[in-house]
């Protein structure tokens, strides 16, 4: 009992100190404010005298007016009104005539006021240069508190993403699952019209796998962590060009690949771009009785490397350009051209994370070409 009985009273010293060092804090940030003042006029003083006594002509000047910087700069507005004053009074009572006297001869008033005036236009710059530099660093770290804000909110959002996406795929197996039982029990019992029910649930639940399948892939490379080494571009268009081999079997396409330089970059997503490209352009060139695909690179900037794939098939409208990368953002019905629209996004989301940019050009029925850069090698 005595040892609970004790705690809240070492609680309470506690919270005494601290309030006592905060206080003192306070109590102290003044004095040495000012303190600092006066040092710093008591310091351009001795500097001016010393000059003086080595017959240095109008330095006085310069060194006050540095001590009024300083203080303005390091003390605010406060001390600089201290340094001001002290400075004043130490330039007249030690420089202007007559000497060690508070008077100001006639000859050398203008000469005074210029420097008052002078250093209290210095005092009034500097403080409004500190207060801008303030502002702006206040800027500066609600911008990034927002930052960190927004990439937490943006994690937060794929992780929902990816914990929906991974729990919809149970109860879709079941749907899927049970149509088809239903489908294979049941069929030769059933109309015509449920016959095509069952089938529409069926390529829906498929349709609907196919986008929870893309949705998680877009989400894990939000979150993979990047390999990055020389990656040979060339050779990895080799590969898309034979995993998209059943794809293109029994068509009539014109392969054409440039030379493709060597970039910088994770192997495994670049791999994953230039699938989701090639197969966009087989895609879109299945009604062009002989389709011509392009691949290869353009003149390169910097650092960066600039690669394309080009296709001469249904193209688009440039004005719908932005939304080609955005998810689930299509320009074709589904019954011309499958697909989630989750490719070209998946393709941006990459190559952003890669410092580089995506962009399309392209017309309606004429073809479309999809350009991405890289760092150099």
């Amino acid at each position: 009992m005595t040892e609970i009985a004790e705690a809240p009273a070492e609680n309470a010293d506690r919270r005494l100190f601290a309030h006592w060092d905060i206080e003192s804090q306070r109590l102290r940030q003044p004095i040495l404010r000012y303190g600092f003042s006066i040092v710093s006029v008591a310091i351009a003083l001795g500097l001016s005298l010393v000059t003086q006594y080595l017959q240095f002509r109008d330095v006085e000047l310069p060194l006050f007016t540095l001590a009024i910087t300083l203080t303005t700069w390091y003390a605010g507005n406060g001390p600089a009104v201290v340094a001001v004053l002290l400075s004043t009074a130490s330039f007249d009572y030690y420089f202007v005539e007559p000497i060690h006297s508070f008077e100001i001869s006639a000859r050398d008033l203008p000469y005074f006021f210029i420097f008052v005036i002078w250093a209290a236009i210095v005092a009034s710059f500097s403080a409004v240069r500190r207060r801008i530099e303030d502002n702006l660093l206040q800027a500066r770290q609600q911008l990034a508190r927002r930052a960190d804000d927004l990439e937490a909110a943006n994690k937060e959002l794929e992780a929902f993403a990816y914990s929906v996406s991974h729990d919809l795929r149970a109860p879709l197996r079941h749907i899927a699952g049970y149509s088809e039982l239903l489908q294979k029990h049941a069929s030769s019992s059933l109309d015509d019209k449920s016959n095509r029910y069952i089938r529409i649930v069926l390529e829906s639940s498929k349709r609907m796998g196919n986008l929870i399948d893309d949705l998680l892939g877009f989400s894990r490379i939000g979150r993979a962590e990047t390999k990055k080494t020389t990656v040979d571009l060339a050779q990895l268009v080799r590969e898309a060009v034979a995993e998209l081999g059943q794809d293109t079997a029994g068509r009539e396409i014109a392969w054409k690949i440039g030379p493709l330089p060597l970039c910088y970059g994770d192997r495994a997503m670049l791999r994953l771009v230039l699938v989701n490209l090639v197969s966009n352009a087989v895609k879109f060139t299945r009604m062009r009785s002989r389709a011509e695909i392009e691949i290869g690179s353009t003149a390169a900037k910097d650092d960066q490397i600039e690669v394309f794939v080009r296709d001469n098939g249904a193209g688009f409208e440039m004005q719908h350009a932005n939304k080609l990368f955005g998810v689930f953002q299509r320009l074709h019905r589904p019954e011309e051209f499958e697909g989630t629209g989750i490719g070209l996004a998946t393709v941006q989301r990459i190559i952003h994370r890669h410092g580089g940019k995506v962009r399309a050009e392209g017309a309606v029925d004429r073809g479309a070409t999809f350009y991405f850069s890289l760092p150099r090698a």
